[in-house]
C-alpha cells in the first residue's frame, strides 16, 4: 500500500497498520476509559463506587467500559466476599503503567491549554473572516 504522501518508494509495513498502539488509543479515547483508569489507580472499587466516582455515566457503559478494559487486561475483576454479590475492580500492573503515562499526559494538557486553546481561537477567528 502506498500513499501520495510519501516517496512512492516507501510501502507502509503491514504490522505498521496493524499496531497494537491503534488499539490501544482507541481503547484510551474512549469516552469513560480515562475516568475508569485514573480513579481504580487510587486503590481497588466495587461497581457502586466507580458508578458513584464519575459523574454522567451510566449503569450500562460503566459494565461496558469495565468489561472492555478486562478484556485488555488492564483491569482484573474479582468477587469482594462478604454477604451478597459484590465484585472488587483492580487495575493490573499492565493498567498501572497506563496510568502513569495518563497522569503525565493530564498534567501536559493541564500545562499547555492556555496555548491550545488561544490557538484554536485563532485559527477559528481566522476561519471565520
Amino acid at each position: 500500500m502506498l500513499l501520495s504522501h510519501r516517496n512512492k518508494q516507501e510501502e507502509i509495513d503491514p504490522d505498521e497498520i496493524k499496531c497494537p498502539i491503534r488499539d490501544i488509543l482507541s481503547r484510551v479515547g474512549g469516552r469513560w476509559t480515562l475516568d475508569v483508569i485514573m480513579l481504580l489507580g487510587k486503590g481497588p472499587r466495587h461497581f457502586a463506587e466507580l458508578d458513584n466516582g464519575i459523574p454522567k455515566i451510566s449503569r450500562r457503559m460503566l459494565t461496558l467500559t469495565l468489561r472492555a478494559l478486562e478484556r485488555d487486561g488492564l483491569i482484573t475483576r474479582r468477587p469482594s466476599g462478604g454477604s451478597g454479590f459484590m465484585v472488587m475492580y483492580e487495575i493490573t500492573d499492565v493498567g498501572r503503567g497506563l496510568d502513569t503515562h495518563l497522569r503525565t499526559l493530564t498534567e501536559w494538557s493541564r500545562e499547555h491549554r492556555d496555548v491550545i486553546y488561544a490557538a484554536r481561537d485563532r485559527f477559528d477567528t481566522a476561519l471565520a473572516k
